[in-house]
């Protein structure tokens, strides 16, 4: 009911609440998905979406209130889980999982929270248009661009006379994707004549430079060191951005330099009279004072930000596919091993076609076939819906088969009940070890495909953050060990705490280890 009517609520008054409104975005990025264009166009879908988050929970809670006692066998099968304390402990897991990811932006994003500029506040994270630089007295040519918050909240520091200003940033202040980051760097200290990098014991290698702007990443000279010592090329470039110095170092000492343009050289060198940093180019290593805790990636996005989102493009996927596949495949499931005959015979012959086509190789040829402005969950979710719902419907015809001749089945009939109650209130309950048993398995396997189809680069834009294209990108660049290890720990983790509720679950399920028979 909350995200329901966060989801109404945002799209009436023009907030943004990215987790709930999200069937309204895919709405308005799928034409099919709404009617009529531009602002005036009706968003059915996102309506439709809301409306079921709405009536469902609603129907939720007025069961809760007017239902009878639960069923003592379902009772002492939950006590029966918790008592396996590692499929508890991950389901727990889990669900905190769940709900970080439906915090949002409060967790994760560029754009701050809350901002007090002149005793007035705003709140550009939840506002679906984005304010301009103007409206915190930035002027020049960003006065009518979008705000880069992080360097609000710096100049705001700096500013003594802007009333007071406060910006306040998300958790990881760094959006999942487009936003990438300016040139990293980090100090470094001049020891017996060596240069070693902060919190280091070897001396420094690599580029190193003298910033005009650090915050910027706007380089004054540019160096290289060896050992420690200043050796190779130096570049310099002015407050223009243009490069107008070079020299030459061997061993600590200057062999050649020139300089292009006015001025002279002592002058240009005295510019800035900064120190000295070690330059991070992406994908940089974890940076703790700048926030940065597990590197960027090649294309300058935080890590720990695109898990994040990766993180939600999981849940987002599970929330929308498994009621989809196992709506599908119980009820054809159900009806095949109830009604028999040429209705099963027909499924059975469907299923059978399905299961001999080369998944991946589909998969491959559905999503190269749609077009680049189309690609996104709702089209991968519907290719891999395709071939999802067969597993169930297996094991439903098997249960619906071993079912229908018994007792209870033969007096529902002659106390007149059809065939959907027969169905529905009969055989459907008797069945939910099944159900709840492949579920964590589903979720397992749906991860696992959406994963596979984004390592190989057919899975969703590169607008969604998602782990197969970050441990595609981890394996192309193998001299940044931050990618492929916090990627490869993500997923096993989650792949990890999914099987162990799964395996508890059909423990505690299991109907041969835990009943008795006359």
């Amino acid at each position: 009911m909350l995200l329901g009517a966060l989801a109404v609520i945002g799209e009436l008054k023009g907030l943004d609440f990215p987790t709930a409104s999200w069937f309204f975005e895919v709405s308005r990025e799928l034409l099919p998905l709404s009617i009529g264009k531009g602002d005036d166009a009706f968003l059915w879908f996102g309506w439709l979406c809301s409306t079921l988050l709405l009536g469902g929970g609603l129907a939720f809670i007025i069961f809760s209130l007017k239902g009878t006692p639960p069923n003592p066998v379902t009772v002492r099968k939950w006590m029966r889980f918790r008592e396996i304390k590692r499929g508890y402990y991950s389901l727990l897991i889990v669900v905190f999982l769940a709900a970080l990811a439906a915090l949002d932006q409060v967790i994760v994003g560029h754009e701050a929270l809350a901002v007090r500029y002149k005793g007035e506040w705003s709140f550009p994270a939840f506002t679906a248009k984005p304010f301009k630089g103007s409206k915190y007295g930035i002027g020049g040519e960003l006065a009518d661009a979008p705000v880069d918050y992080r360097m609000l909240k710096i100049a705001l520091k700096k500013d003594k006379q802007a009333g007071g200003g406060l910006v306040i940033m998300p958790l990881i202040p760094y959006g999942s994707t487009g936003d990438t980051l300016k040139l990293r760097s980090v100090d470094l200290v001049l020891r017996e004549g060596l240069y070693y990098e902060s919190g280091r014991g070897t001396p420094y290698a690599g580029l190193a430079a003298v910033f005009h702007d650090v915050d910027q990443g706007r380089i004054h000279l540019r160096y290289t060191l060896r050992r420690g010592i200043l050796n190779g090329a130096v570049d310099g470039w002015d407050t223009f951005g243009e490069r107008v110095y070079s020299a030459e170092y061997k061993e600590g000492k200057k062999v050649s330099e020139k300089l292009e343009g006015t001025g002279d050289v002592a002058g240009f060198l005295k510019l800035t009279g900064g120190q000295l940093r070690a330059v991070k180019y992406n994908p940089a290593p974890p940076i703790w004072d700048k926030q940065n805790w597990l590197g960027t990636t090649s294309q300058g996005y935080d890590v720990l930000a695109y898990l994040y989102g990766g993180l939600q493009v999981n849940f987002k996927a599970t929330l929308i596919f498994l009621p989809v596949v196992y709506m599908i495949g119980i009820v054809l499931g159900m009806l095949m091993g109830y009604l028999g005959g040429w209705f099963d015979l027909v499924v059975d012959r469907l299923i059978e076609v399905f299961s001999n086509m080369p998944f991946l190789f589909v998969v491959i040829i559905f999503s190269s076939m749609v077009p680049e402005k189309f690609k996104g969950l709702p089209i991968i979710l519907t290719i891999l819906i395709l071939f999802g719902w067969m597993g169930i419907t297996a094991l439903m015809r098997t249960a619906a088969y071993r079912d229908k001749e018994r007792d209870y089945i033969a007096a529902a009939r002659v106390l007149g009940a059809g065939t959907p109650r027969i169905i529905f209130r009969h055989l459907l309950p008797n069945t939910v070890a099944i159900i709840v048993t492949l579920l964590p398995f589903t979720v397992s396997s749906l991860i696992f495909s959406l994963t596979a189809l984004d390592y190989l680069g057919f899975g969703l834009p590169p607008k969604d953050a998602t782990w197969g294209r970050l441990l595609g990108d981890g394996l192309s660049n193998l001299s940044a060990p931050w990618l492929i290890t916090s990627t490869f720990s993500a997923l096993v983790g989650l792949l990890v705490l999914i099987t162990f509720i799964g395996e508890a679950v059909r423990e505690a399920f299991d109907p041969k280890k835990y009943s008795y028979y006359r």
